[in-house]
């Protein structure tokens, strides 16, 4: 393992104004958002979504990395390259999802835990042999009066602390992912108090687990209102939690911090993040994004699935990067959404469920 290695690769994700794209889904999630809009899910038509991401003329300006999926790093685009060789020649880093999804936690009803350990270590010889260079692994924590148990948040946080060692033994960044959902009436406190919990205990199993903090990545939820919750907090209410809750709980020597959406609309999403680096309070660390539906669900509804529609799709994708790349430094603002007209997103988006 080499120590220089891991650093430069993960300051090279958190680069100047640049964030990650999550393509990570599983076969059964995308074809439900294809299913949405009438788009046939084969593998090759989710290989042909998947490549025009990663080949959006400039896409690599405001996108340092891509996450991607068992199939998808596996297949070869259009003219017979492999999708890893095509996003490094793009100047986009190949990632690679490595947790095989949240099951039922024995003991604790209603919570999950995160599997994938066994025989991680091999798979990730193999996915760095493809080009892979950081890893992706999802724990998820529900809230309700009750929840989260202890036990649920020791044996996620303890799973994250295994896959983070494993990734650095082999090689890659480990993105290291404990997402506080959405779901549920709780109010914005309640999600700071919970998502401090989590933080806490996360960074905890990562210093048992003797983790390279500078080759690491966090991507956590921002402090949020529950979808169900009978008051909104603002953006800049978000904003203020999200940073506090950030600088008691994480270590200033982790590189990066990159938010996942969490079912947040785009736009709310971008506003959110430029929210919080418009805030003046000290960041140790680069606070960018790691978002899938909110980079992708414009770009999925104006290709709908139609050759003719890949261009437009393309630049539906590298709109929605570039207004995250300003939020990268503050710099967002409404006006830019006139730069390319957008669809009305379909009902149902908001039932699309990310794995």
């Amino acid at each position: 393992m080499r120590h220089g290695s891991l650093e430069a690769t993960a300051k090279a994700l958190v680069a100047e104004g640049k964030g990650i794209l999550a393509a990570d889904e599983t076969v059964g999630t995308i074809t439900k958002r294809f299913e949405s809009l009438k788009i046939s899910s084969t593998e090759d038509s989710r290989r042909t979504y998947r490549e025009m991401l990663v080949t959006a003329p400039g896409a690599s300006e405001f996108i340092s990395g891509v996450i991607m999926y068992d199939e998808t790093i596996r297949q070869k685009g259009s003219q017979g390259t492999p999708l890893p060789e095509i996003c490094t020649r793009s100047g986009i880093l190949p990632g690679i999802k490595v947790d095989t999804g949240a099951k039922d936690l024995a003991g604790s009803p209603g919570e999950k835990v995160t599997e994938g350990l066994d025989g991680l270590r091999d798979r990730l010889s193999e996915y760095y042999g493809m080009g892979a260079r950081f890893a992706k692994w999802r724990a998820v924590i529900r809230i309700t009066e009750r929840l989260p148990s202890p036990n649920c948040v020791s044996a996620n946080a303890h799973a994250l602390g295994r896959y983070a060692a494993l990734c650095q033994e082999q090689g890659l960044v480990p993105i290291v992912e404990p997402e506080v959902l959405m779901e549920g009436p709780h109010t914005i406190e309640r999600c700071e108090d919970v998502t401090a919990q989590v933080l806490q205990t996360v960074f905890n199993a990562l210093y048992d687990q003797s983790i390279i903090l500078e080759g690491m990545l966090l991507k956590p939820n921002m402090v949020i209102s529950g979808k169900e919750c009978s008051k909104q907090a603002s953006v800049q209410d978000v904003a203020q939690a999200t940073l506090q809750c950030l600088r008691r709980h994480v270590p200033s020597a982790v590189p990066g911090i990159v938010f996942l959406s969490g079912g947040q609309d785009d736009l709310l999403a971008t506003a959110h993040l430029n929210a919080i680096n418009q805030l003046p309070s000290p960041k140790p660390w680069k606070i960018s994004f790691s978002y899938g539906r909110a980079l992708q669900d414009a770009a999925l509804e104006t290709w709908h699935g139609k050759a003719e529609n890949l261009q437009a799709g393309q630049q539906a994708f590298y709109h929605r990067a570039k207004c995250n790349g300003a939020a990268c430094f503050g710099k967002y603002a409404e006006e830019m959404e006139a730069d390319l007209s957008r669809k009305t997103a379909p009902a149902h988006r908001a039932d699309w469920h990310d794995d």
